[in-house]
């Protein structure tokens, strides 16, 4: 629980918004000479459109609780599902994407009740989901618009560079899809052992313990999940694609509050390379690069480079800055119920000692 209270300092929650508005500052004043206000485009409508941005990011979170409930056999209220959901998206906020809101997840589930190894299991299935979407949405989206169209940005260098991350990341997906897999339903111990093998590297070897831990992990949630249902798989995949969907459709209505006429199936499809790209972004929350990949990588299709920027800010507020918001409000009452409960359990195990003495 340190670690979560750890989250709330200002340097955590800061960071983030820090880098994001400097990122976004020095890059509307790079490309201020061409700024002209006449080009924000915006009209009665425009309040529409952002409305359906934020309906997208509350469809995007009755996903996420949504499968928190499936994942649990609906043990936990929607209540505590939606809370769990927005504690994990806080912590997804405040750290790097490698880190993610899965590491700090088995300890919101544990506070709801549920005992450590099945919160385990939970945000483990959670994270093959996960990775399962993106394999499985990559091929859709390439065959739904054009290849070249798909990298083809204003600046070449740039959509060379963001072609060759894409798929050095999604290759890194597929493998870890796979791994993941086959230690929840074919081989886990043999899983484990490969993973522990890898990074005992020495180039590896810093993250010896956390493989070991996540075999230790895999072994354990196999043997719950070979005996899930066909059924209960697809309703949480569905869960997840929907929440993933709307988190997508997010810009696709921010193009509409401004005006901007483009392809609307091109520009969903890019926010799939973003969010893949983003993955394996350093810094948390994707803060600074995300805004810089969303100026480069819709240029061709908005007239001005700050217009971007300005749209690339709406984006953020709706689907990003919002969360580090709800995450300040929830945790420290999160913290006092845990606490709470700790300490009424604690006093009836003291209890129960005190008549076993008797």
């Amino acid at each position: 629980m340190r670690q979560t209270r750890d989250l709330l300092s200002p340097r955590y929650v800061a960071l983030p918004v820090l880098i994001g508005l400097v990122a976004v500052g020095l890059m509307l004043y790079h490309d201020s000479e061409h700024f002209n206000l006449s080009l924000i485009r915006l009209t009665a409508d425009s309040l529409l459109y952002f409305v359906l941005a934020w309906l997208f990011m509350a469809g995007r979170d009755f996903g996420l609780t949504w499968r928190f409930r499936a994942l649990t056999d609906h043990d936990i209220s929607w209540g505590q599902a939606l809370r769990v959901n927005m504690l994990c998206e806080f912590t997804s906020a405040v750290t790097p994407s490698t880190v993610g809101g899965s590491s700090f997840g088995m300890i919101y589930l544990t506070g709801e009740g549920l005992t450590l190894g099945r919160s385990t299991a939970i945000m483990i299935a959670t994270l093959f989901l996960d990775e399962l979407f993106f394999v499985l949405a990559c091929p859709a989206a390439l065959a739904m618009v054009s290849f070249d169209g798909l990298f083809a940005t204003s600046n070449h260098q740039f959509g060379h560079s963001l072609r060759l991350m894409f798929w050095l990341v999604y290759g890194g997906l597929s493998l870890w899809t796979v791994i993941l897999f086959l230690g929840l339903f074919v081989r886990p111990t043999v899983i484990r052992a490969f993973l522990v093998r890898v990074c005992s590297l020495p180039f590896l070897r810093r993250w010896k313990d956390d493989a070991r831990k996540m075999g230790d992990a895999l072994v354990a949630t196999s043997v719950d999940f070979r005996h899930k249902s066909f059924l209960w798989w697809v309703r949480a995949f569905l869960a997840t694609a929907l929440s993933w969907t709307s988190r997508f459709m997010v810009v696709f209505a921010i193009f509409l509050a401004f005006g901007i006429d483009a392809d609307q199936v091109m520009i969903v499809a890019r926010q799939l390379v973003v969010w893949v790209v983003l993955t394996v972004c350093p810094t948390p929350g994707g803060s600074g690069v995300s805004e810089w990949i969303f100026k480069q990588y819709y240029g061709d299709m908005i007239s001005s480079g700050a217009l971007a920027l300005v749209m690339a800010l709406c984006w953020r507020v709706v689907s990003y800055y919002i969360y580090l918001i709800i995450g300040i409000c929830v945790i420290p009452s999160w913290l006092r119920k845990w606490k709470k409960k700790r300490m009424a359990k604690k006093e009836k195990n003291n209890g129960n000692n005190d008549k076993g003495s008797m």
